[in-house]
């Protein structure tokens, strides 16, 4: 995307690498949030920062003088702009460049803690608060929400081209199943589905699968998992890591149970992505069935499938508890 340059005050907004522009984003951030507002330093930078898309706002002499960031789970912060140089359009800069990343990379809505004080710039934007404020780091904030009109298709990034077709390859082992999972949730670009009786431990909650799922979640593409559940009571009753990485990426997980008795006595179990591949099991309580990185016609047949009982699904309110 081309940087945002604003030539009445000489400065301009940028895409930032956080590990080579690490130096410079670290003066303004905790200039603005360490020294003038008091925020304790371990608070200032977390996990999420390396796996973010970062944003500089520079000056003539190339000099940082503002920051911003959107995170994996579809966030706007750390939102920081040197003293001298507030009031000048370098914040509305920022968000604006922001904003524009998010819908570049296909996000419905993107959010943000707003400190208090500041609701009226984000207001500015179209962002509505939501909830009740809350402190953070000795500061009264706000959530707020953006919903984003989508881009016009001829502005779209084009869709990966496709590979060769391959050949099924069957299973009859657990084993088989975690690693053929992980690998189509390694390969997944923006969509990934699960279509499971009750999220089973023995392939779900496992290290190697829950890791590929964060990825995918956090990759910064704008993915989405829905997770359809025919037996939501099940999970709810044991912890499960699949769900605890739900709760904590919310934006990137979608889940829903069937209603239709048709479809809560689907005997079989399958995972599909949105670049060919898939994992179908003809009995969900058995480890045999067949898979393939790339077989379009599978792929699309259960990708049909799931979207049709999809859409007559309702929201998995069993799991309202555990914040999904």
């Amino acid at each position: 995307m081309s940087a945002t340059d604003l030539p009445e005050d000489d400065f301009r907004v940028e895409p930032a690498d956080y590990r080579a522009d690490f130096e410079d984003l670290r003066h303004v951030r905790e200039t603005v949030f360490v020294v003038e507002q008091q925020v304790p330093l371990d608070m200032e930078w977390d996990e999420l920062d390396p796996q973010c898309q970062h944003v500089l706002a520079r000056d003539s002499q190339n000099r940082p003088i503002g920051t911003g960031r959107l995170t994996p789970e579809h966030k706007i912060g750390r939102m920081a702009v040197l003293k001298e140089w507030r009031g000048r359009g370098v914040g509305d800069a920022l968000l604006r460049e922001l904003i524009e990343r998010a819908r570049q990379l296909g996000w419905a809505e993107v959010s943000l803690h707003a400190q208090v004080s500041a609701m009226g710039f984000y207001e500015k934007f179209g962002f509505q608060p939501q909830g009740e404020r809350f402190d953070e780091a000795g500061i009264e904030h706000q959530t707020m929400f953006l919903e984003l009109a989508p881009l016009p298709p001829s502005q779209r990034a084009p869709a990966p081209a496709r590979g060769p077709s391959g050949r099924p390859m069957e299973f009859d082992k657990v084993e088989s199943v975690i690693e053929a999972v992980r690998l189509l949730a390694v390969d997944a670009r923006r969509d990934l589905v699960v279509y499971t009786r009750d999220l089973e431990p023995a392939v779900f909650a496992q290290a190697a699968v829950v890791e590929a799922f964060k990825q995918f979640a956090i990759s910064g593409r704008g993915g989405t998992v829905r997770i359809l559940v025919q037996n939501p009571s099940v999970v709810q009753n044991q912890p499960h890591p699949m769900l605890a990485l739900a709760q904590r990426l919310s934006s990137a997980f979608q889940l829903r149970t069937p209603q239709d008795p048709e479809d809560l006595q689907y005997p079989s179990v399958y995972l599909a992505n949105d670049r060919d591949g898939y994992l179908f099991r003809l009995l969900g309580s058995r480890f045999d069935g067949e898979w393939c990185e790339a077989l379009p016609a599978r792929n699309r047949q259960l990708l049909e499938h799931f979207q049709r009982v999809w859409e007559r699904c309702r929201p998995c309110t069993e799991f309202r508890t555990l914040g999904i």
